[in-house]
């Protein structure tokens, strides 16, 4: 503010400034000031009078001025505090769908549960899940439907949640779920780290496939043997220690503020996986003793692990050695365009990352490549209600990971109106544009018979086996948040329990949608929505 707005340059009399008959004046000052002082007796006491004879107007006056300051102060305080995005004019709730999203990965929850514990019909679960040595290897988020711990899709959510998060942060202060995502977050990154037995060493799963089918039930109840499998120097498995290790190095940046130590230990022992992922290279679906015993076999190739696992660090770090590292990898990924975005093919986000932290053009022209093929009318088959189709089990997960690609693309300036109306359109779709949400528990029509074991169990003490997959009705729970498979090429959806390509649910599944939906937000809070 200037000097002359707030009256500093001003001059004002002081009595060291003596009254100058020279002025013409002299001899009239004290009739003057005498004039004065009747004139204005006399308006003090006109006033008084005013007041006396009119005071019920007075007081009305003065009762509605009141109303309208508090009224003002209320207004204030609901603005500033209000996190209802209907002010935002979306087209969906965002906010709810991010808070239901977090609550599905609480129902996943293995181990012992907190007290804040916001799911009623889940308790302590899986308490004897050990290493090959005893080792804990309790906690982490059971992966889908199933009780099985599988340490590679757990790493992708992981790593895939927090960059949504550090892009989007705007978008959980928007939810009032900030501190709940933090609180997500680190329950997958606990469970990594005690994966993490050795520096040569990562616990890959927990319990066989052909044990963990053949039971149907709550995990409270589970009596059966949990088998545990590793990889290690021997049996190495890159790309599955290089997940981890991006998953850790990501995390670690959100935990630098807050928590500094665990931060430091999150980024040790990436750095120590990372190590381990690019020195003894392999594949982990080698490693396994019995191959089909493993849930998730890995894809063609673990290179993108490590440069995904390299870039996470240089981001992590700003320490060139990690980007040198990233950038080596990149000639052993060519292979034509990706084919998803997933936990066994993470070339888009290499690319994306790289080009938001070197601006290379190269790495612009692998995102585009990859981005493009999704937009209508290219290469991407379409259903005829407007989802990109990529393939027939869990078809919405490919288009809401994609979705994420292209929102944090469109960040860096890249292609910002035909990406950003990509990742809305998916997303709309995923809610409700064709009349039904694929969402449990939000919105109209969403599925009541997710593939979920807990929530198809009825309340205790009655009993849950076959009988409740079987069942006819809805899960007795709803499964807050979860998204399912997602419909077929020609939008034929079925809410079947027993069908698990269309209506299973899994860690990866939402870790997409759900920081495509809090771009989303983000963009309608920034008033950049297409």
């Amino acid at each position: 503010m200037s000097n002359t707005l707030r009256g500093e340059n001003k001059v004002h009399p002081t009595e060291e400034t003596p009254y100058s008959a020279e002025n013409g004046n002299a001899g009239k000052q004290n009739g003057n000031i005498d004039d004065e002082k009747d004139d204005k007796d006399k308006k003090k006491g006109g006033f008084i009078q005013f007041l006396k004879t009119n005071w019920k107007l007075v007081a009305i006056i003065v009762g509605i001025a009141a109303a309208i300051f508090i009224l003002s102060i209320i207004i204030a305080v609901v603005v500033a505090t209000s996190g209802d995005t209907v002010s935002l004019k979306t087209s969906y709730d965002y906010s709810e769908v991010i808070h239901k999203s977090i609550l599905f990965y609480e129902a996943q929850r293995s181990g012992v549960l907190p007290e804040t514990n916001r799911i009623p019909y889940r308790g302590d679960s899986a308490l004897d899940d050990k290493g090959v040595n005893g080792e804990d290897l309790t906690g982490g988020w059971y992966d889908a439907g199933d009780h099985i711990k599988s340490t590679f899709p757990m790493a992708f959510s992981v790593a895939v949640l927090t960059w949504g998060y550090l892009e989007f942060k705007d978008a959980y202060e928007e939810a009032g779920e900030t501190q709940n995502m933090l609180d997500c977050i680190r329950w997958g990154t606990d469970f990594l780290l005690k994966a993490h037995t050795a520096p040569n060493e990562l616990y890959v799963q927990i319990a066989k496939k052909s044990v963990d089918h053949g039971y149907w039930g709550r995990p409270e109840e589970m009596t059966m043997n949990r088998t545990s499998f590793k990889v290690t120097t021997e049996t190495p498995g890159s790309d599955v220690a290089g997940e981890v290790s991006a998953a850790l190095a990501a995390a670690s940046i959100i935990f630098a503020d807050s928590d500094p130590d665990y931060a430091n230990q999150l980024l040790d022992e990436s750095k120590e996986l990372f190590h381990f992922a690019d020195n003894y290279r392999g594949f982990y679906k080698d490693s396994f003793p019995d191959i089909s015993e493993a849930i998730y076999i890995s894809g063609s190739k673990y290179e993108d692990e490590i440069a995904w696992a390299a870039i996470w660090l240089y981001k992590a770090t700003g320490e060139e050695v990690y980007l040198n590292k990233s950038e080596n990898e990149i000639p052993n990924m060519i292979g034509g365009r990706s084919w998803a975005f997933g936990w066994s093919q993470v070339d888009a986000g290499v690319h994306t990352l790289l080009y938001n932290l070197t601006g290379n053009s190269y790495y612009k022209k692998r995102v585009t490549r990859y981005v493009d093929e999704w937009l209508p009318g290219n290469a991407m088959p379409y259903t005829p209600k407007g989802l990109a189709f990529r393939n027939y089990w869990g078809s919405l997960r490919y288009a809401s990971s994609t979705a994420f690609i292209a929102l944090v693309a469109a960040e860096s300036r890249v292609r910002r109106t035909p990406y950003r109306q990509f990742a809305k359109d998916q997303l709309h779709y995923i809610l409700g544009d064709t009349g039904r949400s694929y969402v449990c528990g939000f919105g109209e029509n969403p599925p009541v018979q997710p593939h979920h074991r807990s929530s198809s169990c009825p309340d205790l003490p009655e009993k849950c086996a076959w009988n409740s997959f079987g069942s006819p009705d809805p899960n007795p729970q709803i499964l807050y948040g979860a998204l399912v498979g997602g419909p077929d090429e020609n939008d034929d959806y079925e809410d079947a329990r027993a069908d698990y390509y269309k209506n299973e649910v899994t860690l990866d599944y939402n870790a997409g949608m759900q920081s495509a939906v809090a771009g989303l937000l983000h963009l309608a809070l920034t008033d950049q929505m297409p």
